[in-house]
């Protein structure tokens, strides 16, 4: 057992890239490194800024000192029973994600391989994206559709989702509204341009069958989590009732959940990689979706290790149906990167340097800790 795999220390901490960043735009990192000093970076879901997922990673860190870095799945599976009693979803799974991704970024630098070698090789090296466009509750059909067309005309993606973000609490709230904004996005883009909606949980079983009815007509690609998530049932009755594809699983945070869902009749699974068992997991995830003939599509919000991270795992999926979500343009992290991922003409190149293949800066990172 070499020392360059034996973890000696495990550092939890958030990060505010703006002084006046409120907890939803700040990063929760973990940052791990080996008696030898090779140093691995993961991300833990930025819900309330991950403080949530920091604590438990605080919690078990000092249990880790002296296991082996190879022992990826050993550790996630010990842990996640360990603290089985909290959830085991959200804060745990989340936690349990970033420590992931940071040992199998250890272990490509062990190896001197990127991630997607050492899961089996890629299939593709470039990757397309879809733009996804948030918070269009808030906004009027003009505002909407001038907030697309800037999106769509500076990055040029393979494909649009438009996101609805609302309160969750008020369900049918506007549906003439919602189907008149999803109309006027698909005559601004055209009508062969791929474009899914999502409504964010926002629906009644009702509601959303009206909303995916007007979707099917206006051609789009997908209808995302019409109700809410944690409604196994209703998930599956809307996705049966409807020939839209359903989406749905970015809440799910076990596998057990995964195919609970896909046993409901959702045929597009997107669960989250800083959300559930990181690399580990989602590479499960595929495996799951492959034996069912289900899609895996994976829910992505985070432009730095989140993103990298996702990016190695599609590379290795034989059949990937969908784009990548691209979901937060801003660079705000790029100070913390020598070679931060940037969209080229609709896709992202997956990077092919040691592990993750991110060169992070750590004094950038550590200077901006909250």
């Amino acid at each position: 057992m070499s020392a360059r795999s034996l973890i000696a220390k495990i550092d939890a901490f958030q990060v505010a890239w703006d002084i006046n960043d409120p907890p939803g735009r700040r990063t929760a990192f973990v940052r791990v490194t080996t008696a030898d000093g090779l140093v691995g970076y993961g991300e833990a879901s930025p819900m309330m800024g991950g403080e949530h997922s920091l604590g438990v990673i605080r919690d078990f860190a000092e249990s880790l000192i002296g296991a082996d870095v190879m022992d990826q799945a050993v550790l996630q599976d010990r842990l996640l029973h360990k603290y089985v009693k909290l959830g085991p979803e959200g804060a745990v799974t989340g936690a349990l994600a970033a420590l992931d991704i940071a040992l199998w970024d250890i272990k490509g630098k062990y190896f001197d391989q990127p991630i997607y070698k050492l899961l089996g090789g890629a299939w593709r090296t470039e990757i397309p994206f879809y733009a996804s466009i948030g918070g269009n509750a808030a906004r009027t059909l003009d505002e909407t559709v001038r907030v697309v067309e800037a999106r769509w005309k500076a990055e040029k993606p393979a494909a649009i989702k438009i996101r609805w973000d609302g309160d969750r609490t008020r369900q049918d709230y506007d549906i003439p509204g919602d189907i008149a904004k999803a109309r006027a996005v698909r005559k601004l883009v055209g009508g062969d341009f791929p474009l899914a909606f999502d409504a964010n949980n926002q629906y009644s079983v009702g509601g959303a069958i009206r909303v995916g009815r007007a979707l099917e007509e206006l051609g789009y690609l997908w209808f995302e989590e019409p109700v809410q998530h944690y409604n196994v049932r209703a998930m599956g009755e809307v996705a049966q009732r409807l020939d839209i594809t359903v989406s749905a699983a970015e809440q799910s945070y076990t596998l057990q959940a995964v195919v609970d869902m896909i046993n409901a009749g959702v045929r597009m699974v997107q669960p989250d990689i800083v959300k559930m068992g990181g690399i580990t997991g989602l590479m499960q995830c595929a495996a799951i979706c492959h034996a069912h003939g289900v899609e895996l599509v994976p829910h992505q919000t985070q432009p730095l290790i989140g993103h990298a991270a996702n990016l190695h795992v599609l590379a290795t999926i034989m059949h990937l149906t969908k784009p990548a979500e691209f979901a937060d343009p801003s660079t705000r992290m790029h100070v913390a990167c020598a070679n931060p991922l940037k969209p080229e003409e609709g896709k992202f190149i997956v990077p092919s340097g040691p592990g993750l293949g991110l060169s992070i800066i750590d004094n950038e990172l550590d200077r901006r800790r909250v």
